[in-house]
């Protein structure tokens, strides 16, 4: 996915040491009577010359620096080398984060939200695309309207499952997903609708204050992979924020089925949306980790 060029090297700062040619994915640069040069024609805008060069020659101007600037904690710049950080602490921190399905009702400020969505930025993509989106509900008002939006779609689909002569021919042309949603998810779904509809109870985002979708536009790679990577980072740094965190998958299902329902907040009709986060201020404490199933590992 070839990008335009935006590295721009001062010749005056160059010392000529290559340590940029040799990190640069796209063969962008190169020396040239002893100093880097822009030659390539192409560009991942990756970064990595501008954070490799000891000299500070060399910058990449499509990036933002804004993006790596937090309203609600300071960064240190300063790069951190392979194998220099707390290993059982970051265990620690991915081992206690835990999906929260209670929450408090106090807003969460759009500064730490603002951070959140920087921190997802933070994260690979495939070819560095970053044709990400994220679409930020910050009050509960906007999470009730989304979560409306999806209950009337999960309604009339739980209706439609209800058809056994449908859920029948879909099997016999090939097509059980109806049948599976009938048999896994209908009466869950239906005691879900109730009570929200008789009791006001909240089983889709929990009560949460607020919520993140992450999408992506047309022209990434990796569109899907980009957005759940992304959504792990935030996930990791709500927890050190002190919010807690959940993934709606019927959320992202009924965008899929059926976009309109992410118009009203400006989702575009060629953008998809991967992952949903319900995001709030945790009733939830807990006082040890788990662990979690074994899984299949191959080794080869």
């Amino acid at each position: 996915m070839p990008q335009a060029v935006t590295t721009v090297i001062d010749p005056e700062r160059c010392n000529g040491c290559g340590r940029c040619i040799r990190v640069c994915p796209s063969q962008t640069l190169s020396l040239v009577n002893g100093k880097a040069m822009v030659t390539g024609d192409s560009s991942l805008n990756c970064g990595h010359c501008q954070a490799v060069c000891p000299e500070g020659a060399v910058r990449v101007t499509s990036l933002d620096p804004e993006q790596a600037s937090f309203a609600t904690f300071e960064l240190d710049e300063t790069w951190l080398a392979h194998g220099n950080y707390d290993l059982p602490g970051l265990a620690r921190l991915m081992a206690s984060r835990r999906s929260c399905r209670n929450y408090r009702k106090e807003a969460v400020p759009r500064d730490m939200l603002s951070d959140l969505v920087k921190v997802g930025l933070s994260a690979p993509s495939g070819t560095n695309s970053q044709r990400w989106t994220f679409t930020v509900l910050p009050d509960r008002d906007k999470v009730l309207a989304l979560s409306q939006g999806v209950g009337q779609v999960m309604a009339a689909f739980n209706r439609m499952s209800e058809k056994a002569w449908l859920r029948g021919l879909m099997r016999l042309i090939g097509k059980p997903q109806l049948d599976q949603y009938y048999r896994e998810y209908h009466d869950s779904v239906s005691r879900g609708l109730a009570e929200w509809e008789e009791k006001g109870i909240d089983r889709l985002f929990h009560g949460a204050a607020a919520a993140i979708m992450i999408g992506s536009l047309p022209g990434a790679s990796t569109p899907k992979e980009d957005a759940l990577l992304a959504a792990g980072h935030m996930l990791l740094a709500a927890h050190a924020m002190g919010l807690g965190t959940c993934l709606i998958g019927f959320a992202v299902e009924v965008l899929a089925q059926k976009p309109e329902v992410g118009r009203p907040f400006g989702v575009r009709p060629e953008e998809r949306i991967h992952a949903v986060i319900a995001l709030g201020w945790p009733k939830e404490e807990y006082v040890r980790i788990t662990g979690r199933r074994g899984p299949v590992v191959r080794w080869c």
